[in-house]
């Protein structure tokens, strides 16, 4: 009984980082085993696929961020909010641009995991603004980290000549990723969390993972759906060719990566 009291003790004053990345060690690992993301950090990435990523990414982002703006004042959102620093939105929308066009917003299909995923952000940015660290921990630090090798990887595997198209993974208000991590985990365990909400962060961190999961799994049901019931019209999946499905089930995969391959680095 005193050795497990101890253990409480001891694990109540460690940093909220520390605590999330070890609460979120396993459903890390479930999420970066997936055979697609192998697959994307082996380079067999095509452009049709890394267009559905930025779609997936964008809605995400935009949705954490819209957030992240409308609780900046509040307690456990100031300390970790950072908007000319590492906001992603207006990057996403360039590299849609530059693949999409003028009208990209007009050609974007997302899947209802996605859209399940954007749902939970905005529903703790009405409720519970402090658990948004957990979303904003696990997708910014990610970028930081293992997203710049991504950048390579999508580059190579692109054949892009330059940066065009890459602004998702460029931090130019960012001068060295090392020690704004640093002074990220530094401010987000600045924020004063009573014993019950730190553990609902730790809850929320893991559902990030799992609302990630959930995606690729719908997507993974999406790959045995017959050719004629898959298909899309014209109007809705224009830029999807030949197989919309596929797109989603590569690009999506690369969404858990982004947040997979930096974690354990923060």
């Amino acid at each position: 009984m005193q050795c497990a009291r101890k253990h409480e003790i001891e694990d109540a004053d460690r940093d909220l980082s520390e605590q999330i990345k070890s609460a979120t060690k396993d459903v890390h690992e479930r999420a970066e085993s997936t055979p697609l993301m192998m697959n994307y950090l082996k380079g067999q990435i095509t452009l049709p696929e890394y267009k559905v990523l930025l779609c997936s990414l964008y809605e995400i982002y935009k949705a954490l961020e819209e957030e992240m703006d409308r609780n900046s004042s509040h307690p456990g959102v100031a300390p970790i909010y950072f908007p000319q620093e590492i906001a992603r939105q207006e990057s996403l929308e360039a590299d849609l641009e530059h693949f999409l066009g003028s009208d990209w917003k007009k050609r974007v299909v997302i899947p209802a995991a996605t859209l399940r995923y954007v749902q939970r952000i905005q529903k703790i940015g009405r409720e519970s603004p402090k658990l948004l660290v957990a979303h904003a921990y696990t997708r910014y630090l990610g970028d930081l980290s293992g997203g710049q090798v991504l950048r390579k990887i999508t580059q190579k595997a692109l054949r892009l000549s330059s940066d065009e198209g890459l602004s998702f993974f460029a931090f130019p208000g960012v001068s060295s990723p090392n020690l704004f991590k640093q002074l990220y985990r530094s401010r987000m365990n600045s924020v004063e969390l009573t014993r019950e909400e730190k553990a609902a962060v730790l809850e929320e961190a893991i559902n990030a993972f799992n609302l990630n999961i959930q995606v690729f799994d719908e997507v993974q049901k999406m790959l045995s759906v017959p050719t004629e019931t898959a298909d899309q019209p014209k109007d809705k999946a224009s830029m999807f060719p030949p197989s919309a499905i596929m797109q989603f089930a590569v690009g999506l995969c690369v969404t858990l990566t982004t947040i997979g391959m930096g974690i354990y680095t923060f």
